[in-house]
């Protein structure tokens, strides 16, 4: 499918005064001079057959010992129109950034087709533009025009910034032949991704008979960098991936389990000089109307109501930035998709709050999760730090929020995290204050941590408060070793039980082992009052062992046996969980993936639990297995399809559970994602199914209008629930949305809760 921008660049535009102007010319004109000044050999320059398998005497070369490339960088002379045709002649002066090498699926080759990049940078901007050439434009693809795009399903030309040269935090931005803009911070060496930060980034791209071209002007304020009349040095490296191929390829080349934002393995732009930060103070006031309805809404909330309030950003330092909020409001974000739980542990929901997930990875404390490692493990197993727990009730409502602060960035070679909200008094709950204090300190190849939590009821009817504290070190060794250990505890006042956890995980990952273990111990008195455990009063202990060869198939891209157990004890050392595991997943070079594993496990329950509304498990030993397999296609056709089933015994009967997923993508304006879950589980004394549908369309006019809407249908409550909103982005990441919730039981007709919001928002920058 071959596109073309047809947008101001996602929710950006350049601003009045700036030395960026946007104006529209033929998408498919590029100047004839930018294309005959790139040379037409090189590594990148011809068009190899990346599904060949390598003749059996040339050995691809290992990307990261190649040495790191440099590049100088050009001040423009004159204004440069962000239009996506390159057409000015200080393109001409740029340095040419070529020779991409691949990730995937053959390492260390060159890239089967040639990206040409330039980089120029003037008092306001840095732009990047780069012409991805293509010997089949017609099969370019690109899944639309939505902000922050699935990336890993589309055509993409990426790049990430390291203003610091710390070679571990960075800025990154991706486009897509249809203009549409992917931003996000990355921490840690790619540790941490915050997907949910937005800055102002102005982006244009163009379809022509050679590929396609992207060109982006990034503000200097929406970066953070040490302001300096004297000559700079930054972190940089490419991306460049050619989706129908599942071929990724990188300036700085690397691994396929490293990405762009691993900044340690990133090249170096150099000559930057005389650049300013400036204010980087800017306003965004709202303003709502919403009425709702329904049994399940309190009768105070029918009437028409409105609201309002601001947030402040203002970069105090140029590392360090401090947020206000009052008034706070969520009602645009998309509700929660609805998740079968069979288990007797809680189930985690994901944040989806923008003012809770920008700077995320500076609070994370717990439990973690790293690209590529099987760990066993992850933050929805502990995390110190839930975000969740503040400005929502026990039921999932809303509970109003005063407002709050947060200070993020580093001083004195350390990185620090502050934050405080305060919420109101609502149906019943009591008005409560949560601050959180943050500090990590980087020694050479590990870092070092404390974290201190805090809730308090502030109502002057009660009192209560919930103390968290602890520390944790992070560590990496011979470049593939990863070490990661903390210990926390908690307080409430009571001094009862054990209220400490303490763990420690070794992980090794290279280019074709994967083995990692932990061990784990968690009090019974374990309480976070602002995060969120699974289980307490257990010893864990896990481990893992796999490979990742890539067999010289014409089909495959690697395959990844491994077998894993998981054992959990309780406080007096008697098994509570066995879980033995062994699997095999295989990845094409299509990226369509399959996988077959096989489980057994071991319960011991205490105490009997409610797996449905229906049925109960009694106290007792357990012992049964499951085998269990799915695939999914080639998501980069307009048509793709997943399924996922198993079957096994279940406690003392049995259980088949099945999954369906699909998407149609007919063009880059509209998709469906559509999926079907379904539990049939037999049990001594009943059956019962539970199943879940969801379905959600999405319409993107351009990059500045989206509509999208959420259907969901839960058996176990029959409950069908819809949560549709239309975005428009007036001016940069400044919004107005239009947004209908409503939740109905099926049987009998009754609306249990309608809402209806329309809300706006502008940014006012000093």
């Amino acid at each position: 499918m071959t596109t073309k921008g047809d947008g101001p660049g996602v929710r950006r535009s350049c601003e009045p005064g700036k030395g960026c102007v946007l104006r529209s010319l033929p998408a498919g004109l590029v100047l004839a001079a930018i294309v005959t000044a790139v040379p037409p050999s090189g590594l990148g320059a011809q068009a190899l057959d990346p599904t060949r398998p390598p003749d059996s005497d040339a050995r691809p070369p290992n990307p990261e010992a190649i040495p790191r490339p440099t590049t100088t960088a050009v001040r423009a002379v004159g204004r440069i129109a962000v239009d996506g045709q390159l057409d000015e002649a200080a393109w001409s002066a740029a340095e040419l950034l070529s020779g991409f090498l691949q990730s995937q699926p053959r390492p260390g080759m060159p890239a089967s087709e040639r990206t040409v990049v330039r980089v120029l940078y003037d008092d306001d901007y840095i732009y990047v533009g780069a012409i991805c050439y293509d010997t089949d434009p017609s099969k370019m693809f690109s899944p639309g025009f939505d902000q922050d795009f699935d990336t890993h399903n589309s055509d993409v030309f990426g790049v990430s910034f390291d203003p610091y040269l710390d070679r571990k935090n960075a800025f990154m931005f991706a486009t897509n032949p249809s203009g549409a803009l992917f931003d996000a911070q990355a921490f840690d060496n790619s540790r941490l991704i915050n997907r949910a930060w937005e800055g102002v980034v102005h982006v244009r791209t163009a379809a022509h008979d050679s590929g396609w071209t992207a060109e982006f002007a990034i503000p200097l304020t929406t970066l953070r960098f040490k302001g300096s009349e004297g000559e700079q040095s930054w972190g940089i490296n490419f991306l460049r991936r050619v989706r129908r191929r599942n071929e990724e390829s990188y300036w700085a080349p690397m691994h396929r389990y490293h990405r762009v934002h691993t900044m340690s393995l990133a090249g170096t732009i150099q000559g930057l000089t005389g650049l300013k930060q400036g204010r980087n103070l800017s306003l965004k006031p709202f303003a709502l109307a919403s009425r709702g309805w329904g049994s399940l809404r309190p009768v105070e909330q029918h009437d028409l109501a409105g609201d309002g309030g601001v947030d402040l950003k203002w970069g105090v330092t140029s590392r360090m930035t401090l947020d206000l909020t009052y008034r706070t409001d969520f009602s645009q974000v998309e509700v929660d998709e609805e998740q079968v739980n069979l288990t007797r542990f809680s189930l985690f929901f994901p944040e989806k709050r923008d003012f809770f997930m920008e700077n995320a990875g500076v609070f994370a404390f717990g439990d973690v999760s790293l690209q590529n490692y099987r760990l066993g493990s992850s933050p929805r197993d502990f995390s110190l730090f839930y975000s969740r727990r503040i400005g929502l009730l026990p039921n999932g409502q809303p509970a109003p929020m005063i407002g709050g602060g947060r200070v993020t960035g580093t001083a004195g070679g350390l990185e620090i995290g502050l934050l405080d909200m305060q919420t109101e008094a609502d149906s019943g709950a009591p008005g409560e204050n949560f601050a959180l204090a943050r500090v990590k300190k980087n020694l050479g190849s590990a870092q070092v941590g404390a974290v201190f939590i805090n809730r308090e009821i502030t109502s002057a009817a009660s009192t209560g408060f919930n103390r968290s504290y602890g520390a944790d070190l992070s560590l990496r060794l011979f470049d593939h070793l990863f070490v990661n250990t903390y210990a926390a505890a908690t307080d409430e006042g009571t001094g009862a039980g054990d209220n400490t956890i303490g763990n420690v995980l070794l992980a090794w990952r290279d280019r074709v082992l994967d083995i990692s273990g932990f061990v784990k111990r968690v009090g019974d008195g374990f309480d976070p009052g602002v995060g969120f455990i699974r289980r307490n009063g257990v010893r864990q202990a896990y481990a893992t062992l796999g490979a990742h060869p890539q067999p010289r198939f014409a089909s495959l891209q690697e395959l990844n046996p491994f077998i894993e157990g998981n054992f959990v004890e309780d406080r007096d050392g008697v098994l509570d969980t066995r879980e033995l595991s062994a699997g095999l997943e295989a990845e094409f070079l299509s990226g369509a993936q399959a996988n077959i594993g096989a489980t057994q496990t071991y319960e011991r329950l205490t105490v009997p639990f409610r797996v449905s509304a229906t049925a109960t498990v009694q106290p007792g030993e357990y012992e049964y297995r499951e085998a269990s397999g799915g695939f999914q296609s080639d998501q980069s056709r307009p048509f793709s399809l997943g399924a996922r089933g198993s079957y096994g015994s279940f406690y003392d009967g049995t259980k088949r559970s099945g999954r369906a997923n699909l998407r149609w993508l007919p063009n880059h304006h509209f998709s469906v994602d559509a999926s079907a879950e379904r539990n049939n589980v037999r049990l001594p004394a009943t059956a019962f199914n539970a199943d879940v549908f969801r379905a959600r369309f999405r319409y993107a006019h351009s990059t500045r209008v989206f509509a999208s809407a959420l259907v969901q249908y839960n058996a176990a409550g029959d409950e069908l629930s819809v949560n549709a909103r239309l975005n428009y982005i007036h001016a940069p990441l400044s919004d107005f949305f239009l947004v209908f919730t409503e939740r109905r039981n099926v049987e009998t007709g009754q609306l249990l809760d309608r809402l209806i919001t329309a809300k706006v928002t502008r940014l006012l920058a000093f």
